[in-house]
């Protein structure tokens, strides 16, 4: 029998996995594995136990949220070894998972699984770190992790946007030079950026760009630039929900890689966690790194 280990976050999306846990075992049971649970206990277990399971299971499952997902695949590159990774989202966004247009049912996302259709995605090398699917910094981007996991449970991607709203009353800018194989270089004043592989980010949809394609060797870039007044701002926010980035505010291009160089060290994101705050940073596609089951 091939030896599959599931990783649980418990506290993800009101805990809806605990329910399903044995139905999802059995699934995997029935197409012939022998199945290990690991509940993880806290920020960052998800990796370690990944790190240290890599090379002894032929699949390594998660059910989380993106977050989750996160640690799993970047405990797998910490180990310098790979295996298929499977997803069963449960968390309160799940950018990455509508992406991919995984099913929201749990057995459903579990079938697919143990069904073995291995596919292969580009991966995201941020220094010495990894992304699954987006490095970010600036305006709202600290609002995942800085959310209360209750307040998620409670209200879902409202509490999302209720976070995010408190921000608006301070809106800092960040001076930086950016570097881009086959681009010109940019320099300026932004709120926001982006190094994206998704179609979705925040729980919204086509905000990346158009005809974006998570196994071609090139991310998605969004920079936004400082509004000079009210009306300015109040401009971009309407752009971002209508999904129709203005060239005056927004800079979007595609690259395999890029370098930015901020005047300050500046907090990121990576997968809607904490990424450390960078004055320098290189993110690097690496082109079909990643294999999953889906």
């Amino acid at each position: 029998m091939k030896k599959l280990l599931m990783i649980v976050n418990p506290k993800s999306g009101k805990g809806s996995v605990r329910g399903r846990l044995l139905d999802i075992a059995d699934i995997f049971v029935k197409a012939q594995y022998e199945v290990s649970v690991y509940v993880s206990q806290s920020a960052g277990d998800a990796r370690r136990r990944t790190n240290e399971a890599v090379g002894n299971y032929d699949v390594i499952a998660c059910s989380g949220g993106d977050g989750t997902l996160d640690e799993v695949i970047s405990g797998m590159f910490d180990s310098g070894k790979r295996c298929p990774i499977g997803y069963i989202p449960s968390g309160s966004t799940n950018d990455f998972a509508n992406s991919l247009k995984l099913p929201k049912n749990m057995l459903e996302a579990a079938r697919l699984i143990a069904n073995g259709n291995e596919v292969q995605f580009d991966i995201g090398k941020f220094n010495d770190d990894f992304f699954v699917y987006i490095a970010g910094f600036g305006l709202f981007t600290d609002v995942s992790y800085e959310t209360d996991q209750n307040m998620k449970n409670a209200l879902g991607h409202l509490a999302y946007l209720l976070e995010g709203a408190k921000k608006l009353t301070a809106i800092k800018s960040y001076r930086l030079k950016a570097r881009m194989d086959g681009h010109e270089d940019i320099e300026g004043d932004f709120i926001f950026g982006m190094v994206t592989n998704s179609t979705s980010v925040g729980g919204f949809q086509n905000i990346t760009g158009k005809n974006v394609k998570m196994d071609d060797g090139v991310f998605e870039v969004t920079l936004v630039r400082m509004p000079k007044n009210l009306l300015e701002m109040q401009a971009i926010l309407t752009a971002v929900v209508a999904k129709k980035p203005d060239d005056k505010y927004f800079f979007q291009t595609r690259t395999g890689r890029i370098e930015i160089e901020f005047d300050e060290t500046v907090p990121w994101t990576l997968d809607g966690e904490y990424g450390g705050e960078h004055k320098c940073v290189c993110v690097q596609n690496l082109q079909k790194e990643l294999t999953m089951l889906c």
